[in-house]
């Protein structure tokens, strides 16, 4: 297993450097740059900006070099000095960009997947073990319900329940008295009581669907020869659930730590757009509408990444969960 671990790694160079390549030249595929979109919207507000500026501008912002010269400096920058390049958009360092907002990121999507992991484990785990009962049909009515609502809607049902029931907003992840404030006990407590919805909306369709996956795959597995022997042999049904079915039926939730990782940085664009959360998804999606090549760069960069090291984690637990898996 080390040897695997160990080949998997050196693997993973190439393969990250290949990624870079095709990242940066494909969010240049477009036509035009961030200077040319910038110069629509400018004169869109009857502002007319001259040819001789506009040059200047793509001196300034180092546009007028070629797309490679271009590619060689953002990596260099990014190995030598962990310089991921600069934002045209927000006129700030990338760096500073993603970091202020990569820890609410982590914070709201780690918290949803130990909801979704915990409430799929314990509905799949008795949906399974009690089949054809009314709390079966129930979690199998909610789960298709959960696969077939779009995210984004059911964020926008909760936020009209929320103001017309409850007389109150659900958007963001703070107060109004606590936005824009420095970091203290009372924002902390603040944040988790407004997140809640979020928890909710972006887990949802997770939670159904490993709560469909998890019962299948225990079905199966409980119907098998061996699990009859083991019964046979007087074994306690609690037992004999733990010591193999469960484990094989978990591998669902073991293969999905390879996607838990970028995950963790996207988050949920579309969802976070609607509650308005200040999350990293919304600026990935802003920085690829308006060609902000090194921002956008970044981000596809780094979530790539993590979905290497991710696969890699993934493949290891599922070893240790399923003795039968052997990659040497």
């Amino acid at each position: 297993m080390l040897a695997y671990i160990i080949k998997r790694i050196l693997y993973m160079i190439p393969t990250l450097i290949l990624i870079s390549v095709v990242v940066f030249f494909i969010i240049q595929l477009p036509p035009g740059d961030w200077l040319t979109s910038y110069i629509a919207r400018l004169e869109m507000g009857d502002e007319i900006v001259s040819a001789q500026r506009a040059e200047a501008m793509r001196v300034q912002y180092g546009l007028d070099q070629p797309k490679h010269v271009q590619f060689y400096r953002w990596v260099r920058g990014i190995v030598l000095n962990g310089d991921f390049g600069y934002s045209f958009e927000f006129n700030r360092p990338v760096s500073e960009l993603i970091w202020e907002r990569l820890l609410l990121t982590v914070v709201v999507t780690f918290t949803t997947l130990i909801f979704s992991w915990v409430v799929a484990f314990v509905i799949g785990l008795y949906s399974a073990t009690h089949q054809y009962s009314l709390g079966d049909y129930i979690a199998s009515i909610v789960g298709f319900i959960g696969l077939a609502t779009p995210n984004f809607v059911l964020a926008l049902v909760l936020m009209w329940v929320a103001f017309a029931y409850f007389g109150t907003s659900v958007t963001g992840l703070f107060s109004s008295e606590f936005v824009g404030e420095p970091w203290t006990t009372a924002k902390v407590v603040d944040m988790f009581k407004n997140m809640w919805i979020a928890i909710i909306v972006i887990g949802t369709a997770g939670t159904a669907s490993l709560i469909r996956t998890l019962r299948a795959n225990l079905l199966d597995e409980l119907r098998k020869p061996y699990v009859v022997t083991a019964k046979s042999k007087g074994l306690s049904n609690v037992r004999v659930l733990l010591k193999y079915p469960l484990r094989i039926a978990l591998i669902p939730f073991i293969s999905t730590v390879g996607w838990m990782l970028p995950t963790l940085v996207s988050g949920s664009e579309v969802t976070a757009m609607v509650l308005g959360l200040p999350t990293t998804g919304p600026m990935l999606l802003g920085a690829l509408r308006s060609q902000d090549m090194y921002l956008a760069g970044t981000f596809i960069l780094l979530l790539s990444t993590l979905t290497v090291i991710g696969t890699l984690i993934s493949d290891i637990l599922l070893a240790v969960v399923d003795p039968r898996i052997r990659y040497e």
